[in-house]
């Protein structure tokens, strides 16, 4: 069933929005997709985040996945509302032809008379490379080699992990706050919740985004979490959900 939000540049939309992200890091499943594309499209301005905590936080993750699909830096675009009036022809009269000036003896002759061919000995077709030619050429060759070297970018998942805690006397707001605390390139922290397993015990399931070639989740869990200080608060950690996340394409 489609997910339905009222109109998003009102107040009361924006609360549901942000209320249904609590517990969520995309608008549906657990990776990206075109819902959370045509979200993203109907927030005309990025609402405050510190009224909408949750919002911000999938905004910024939403605009990370699509950003790389948009390689160019932006110039800036200025495009003009009304094109000028005077650029369209509104009569008959616009459209004819210009008159042809008459044409004088003297100017006759004067366009009949060819003009002066240049001396051979002006022309250096196999001169000397300028500084400026030979710094144009060395920067036309480095945008080459760079672009040759360039690296393809790496592919990036989606993660939900379960966290457990020791016993029912652990701390759980101590424990996200020791799964949060892990910070590397390319590792991405997303939505939480607590989920029951058995009475008086809980378990932390997170959500997570990271970049391949950058994190391997089992050295996250073996290195990270399940050692000192964290193994503290935590038990072990499984893996319930490993996605790997399609780049958004351009509407056509």
């Amino acid at each position: 069933m489609a997910v339905q939000f009222p109109d998003l540049s009102s107040q009361q939309g924006l609360k549901q929005l942000d209320e249904y992200l609590l517990t969520r890091s995309y608008i549906t499943g657990y990776e990206g997709s075109r819902d959370d594309l045509a979200v993203y499209a109907a927030l005309k301005h990025l609402p405050v985040p510190a009224e909408f905590v949750n919002i911000s936080r999938w905004h910024s993750h939403i605009a990370a996945l699509i950003g790389p699909s948009f390689c160019g830096a932006a110039v800036g675009v200025h495009i003009e509302s009304e094109a000028a009036a005077s650029a369209v022809p509104t009569s008959s009269r616009d459209l004819a032809p210009a008159a042809v000036p008459e044409t004088t003896p003297a100017a006759a002759t004067a366009e009949a008379t060819p003009a002066p061919e240049a001396d051979d000995d002006d022309l250096d077709l196999f001169g000397e490379e300028t500084e400026e030619e030979a710094a144009a050429a060395a920067e036309r060759e480095a945008s080459k080699k760079a672009a040759g070297a360039k690296k393809k970018e790496s592919g990036k998942s989606s993660v939900l992990l379960d966290v457990k805690p020791w016993d029912d006397e652990t701390d759980m707001k101590k424990l996200e706050e020791c799964v949060r605390s892990v910070s590397m390139q390319g590792l991405f922290w997303g939505a939480s919740k607590l989920v029951q397993v058995v009475a008086g015990i809980k378990k932390l399931q997170i959500m997570m985004t990271i970049v391949d070639d950058e994190v391997s989740v089992d050295n996250l869990i073996e290195d990270y979490l399940t050692s000192e200080p964290n193994n503290e608060y935590i038990q072990s950690c499984d893996i319930v959900a490993f996605n790997k996340i399609c780049e958004f394409q351009p509407f056509l």
